[in-house]
């Protein structure tokens, strides 16, 4: 069950699921696809890649060591992603969610240098915050996914309690205060 959670809800799933949903809440399924391609198929892509080559350990990177590389091209992956919605006109809903995705990342890759917080639970929390932030209360009920995917990585001891929590707080307080004031 915590490898089906970790699986299920990864963060390159989120990062693909979530552009999509607000794109098409806001209209504009087209947009959230292009928004999809460059902030989860592009960067997975490369992950995949090292993984094949030998150059990282697995495709969640367990290795700390490993992540910055990866990190920083998917960095510029949802920039140059970015600039073609901003230039492109898309929905203001779904560039917000894009702007909070790239201010996570920089904190997580930040922080990567020092300690291995758990992006799982922070792309996890910040989904959630986005998905309650746009569609109401009801969507609280996500908090529930965010407490497994971290009872997951640390069933699986990918992450210690405090890297669950860590994480959890710095994707719930990024998403909620980027994308809370730009959408």
């Amino acid at each position: 069950m915590a490898r089906l959670f970790t699986e299920i809800f990864a963060p390159a799933v989120l990062a693909a699921v979530m552009p999509v949903v607000i794109g098409a809440h806001a209209g504009a399924a087209g947009w959230g696809l292009l928004a999809a391609l460059f902030c989860a198929a592009i960067p997975y892509a490369m992950i995949l890649r090292g993984v094949r080559r030998g150059r990282l350990s697995d495709r969640h990177i367990g290795e700390r060591s490993q992540r910055t590389g990866p990190l920083v091209f998917g960095l510029a992956s949802v920039l140059a992603g970015l600039g073609l919605l901003v230039a492109g006109g898309a929905p203001r809903e779904l560039i917000a969610l894009i702007v909070a995705s790239f201010a996570g990342g920089v904190v997580a890759t930040g922080i990567n240098h020092f300690w291995k917080s758990s992006i799982h639970a922070g792309v996890a929390a910040g989904s959630a915050v986005v998905l309650v932030l746009v569609f109401g209360p009801l969507l609280l009920t996500s908090a529930a996914v965010v407490a497994a995917v971290g009872w997951s990585r640390v069933r699986l001891e990918d992450h210690t309690v405090a890297q669950v929590v860590a994480g959890a707080a710095i994707g719930a307080v990024v998403a909620g205060v980027v994308f809370g004031l730009l959408r």
